[in-house]
């Protein structure tokens, strides 16, 4: 990575990083630049980016539909060759990577282990499926006729990632993207720009041709709508938010699109549950990244026979969260000024609401980042704005029901559709939820976090599209299906108008 020192204020010192087009390190067209910060001390920055333009979109492509032609005559397993050495780079670079993650992104440094161990899981997985990439066969219904379907690459993706996996995201998108045939073009947030490319040139180093990966960094008004739009680009794969996901949808036009969008996931507590282990999954679920994942537990929904205990037991936990940065405490800032002041908006929500304030509720004024107390509701109702809209945010609502019909009653009557848990002893209980919660995953006796790459990943509702991420529908993403028919009988026949009498 092409990097030169630049003189920031107060006699410090900050690299300066280029964007990665068509395998060179290259300076923006706007000549405009941007910051990275520590959320946990701002004062702590991390380097200097480039303010990519449209005209950098289009190189970006450009790029890539050349480098196209040649990759995607690669054979698949050869592909996979190159994927599985990115693992084994991110293996050697595991600690290193985890520590840039939690400077860059704020998550406490085992979640950012966690986030490297995701990248290596998914190019071992993807790089593997080089060796299957499975189609199907089925018999014909005319003789002397072999019928089958197999997977073609789209072609130039564009791919849209957030901030909270700054690594495993990108990895996710990129690994599948590539084991397809497909060329890319990476648009990372504006929030962790490090990460990704840090990343990118670990897929040089793993020999990745020119062309085929490129980086874009910049804001996504500029960067993000031009390749959404870009004619050239045949699919967009998008994580965010709802809001920013409708807007792609509405302006990528007749292009293939993947939207992950969030959630407002509950986590149901019978009054049969293992409490201890419901609370240890609730503070994994709600205060993890400090509540900044698609997938935590925003809402409990407590069996009202136990909702006492399980109060008390909970905040027995949370006060024994540590507030500070990643790489010494459990309990790390939000991503930037404006998540904390959205956190500290919906706090006030709550509270005009009427919702009970029982732990929390404050921003941590000692503190030189971001950082925000852990915050639990209690007596909210389900038609609360804070029961209902993704805060992103370590805020947790606290919710009771009478049995599982309730509950699942509950759980269900939100826009989203992403994760949901069921804590109980009962295997009864336990099937009924996962055959009606509106949810793309359920867990029984786990929180909603959690996601393993050779699962789908996705969700319901608005949520997303339908579209699912890693695992076998994580190709599907990325490709296509052709459905070719031989015939070798010699003669014309017609389907539905030939009609086979065995002689």
């Amino acid at each position: 990575m092409h990097v030169s020192l630049f003189f920031l204020s107060r006699g410090v010192f900050v690299q300066s990083y280029k964007q990665y087009i068509n395998g060179k390190w290259v300076n923006s067209s706007s000549k405009k630049t941007f910051t990275s910060k520590n959320p946990a001390n701002p004062k702590d920055v991390l380097g200097i980016f480039q303010e990519g333009s449209s005209s950098d979109v289009a190189l970006a492509v450009a790029a890539a539909q050349k480098a196209f032609a040649q990759w995607r005559e690669i054979p698949a397993p050869r592909r996979g060759d190159i994927l599985l050495r990115v693992a084994t780079l991110l293996r050697a670079e595991k600690k290193k990577l985890g520590a840039l993650v939690t400077r860059e992104m704020g998550k406490q440094y085992i979640e950012g282990l966690a986030d490297i161990q995701e990248a290596i899981d998914v190019a071992e997985y993807m790089g593997s499926e080089g060796r299957r990439f499975f189609g199907s066969t089925t018999p014909s219904e005319l003789p002397q006729k072999f019928c089958m379907t197999v997977r073609r690459p789209l072609g130039v993706v564009g791919l849209i990632t957030p901030w909270n996996f700054p690594i495993a995201i990108p990895a996710w998108k990129i690994m599948a993207a590539l084991i397809c045939g497909n060329t890319c073009v990476l648009k990372p947030s504006s929030d962790t720009p490090l990460c990704a490319l840090t990343y990118v040139q670990l897929l040089e180093k793993a020999g990745i041709p020119q062309g085929v990966v490129n980086v874009v960094t910049g804001d996504g008004s500029v960067v993000g709508d031009a390749l959404v739009a870009h004619p050239h680009v045949r699919a967009i794969s998008f994580t965010g938010s709802k809001d920013v996901g409708a807007h792609v949808l509405a302006h990528a036009g007749i292009k293939k699109v993947g939207l992950e969008l969030g959630g407002k996931n509950a986590i149901i507590i019978m009054d049969d549950a293992d409490l201890p282990l419901a609370v240890e999954g609730v503070l994994w679920g709600a205060f993890g990244t400090t509540g900044q994942r698609c997938t935590a537990a925003s809402r409990v929904i407590v069996h009202k026979k136990v909702q006492k205990q399980f109060e008390h037991l909970l905040l027995k936990q949370v006060r024994g969260l540590q507030a500070g940065d990643g790489m010494r405490c459990n309990f790390g800032p939000l991503v930037n000024q404006a998540a904390l002041e959205k956190t500290e908006k919906y706090v006030a929500i709550g509270l005009q609401e009427g919702a009970t304030l029982l732990f929390g509720g404050k921003r941590i004024s000692n503190k030189q980042g971001y950082f925000h107390e852990p915050t639990l509701f209690t007596r909210v109702h389900p038609s609360m704005r804070i029961a209902q809209e993704e805060i992103f945010g370590p805020v947790l609502s606290i919710l009771t029901c009478t049995d599982l019909a309730d509950a699942i009653c509950i759980a269900n009557n939100i826009e989203y559709g992403l994760s949901s848990a069921l804590y109980t002893q009962n295997i009864r209980n336990a099937f009924l939820a996962i055959e009606h919660l509106d949810a793309g995953i359920t867990y029984i006796n786990s929180s909603t976090i959690g996601a393993e790459v050779h699962l789908p990943f996705g969700g319901v509702k608005k949520t997303g599209n339908g579209t699912r991420e890693a695992g076998i529908l994580g190709i599907d993403e990325f490709s296509e299906v052709k459905t070719v028919y031989i015939d070798y009988s010699g003669k014309l026949q017609k389907a539905q108008i030939d009609t086979f009498v065995q002689k």
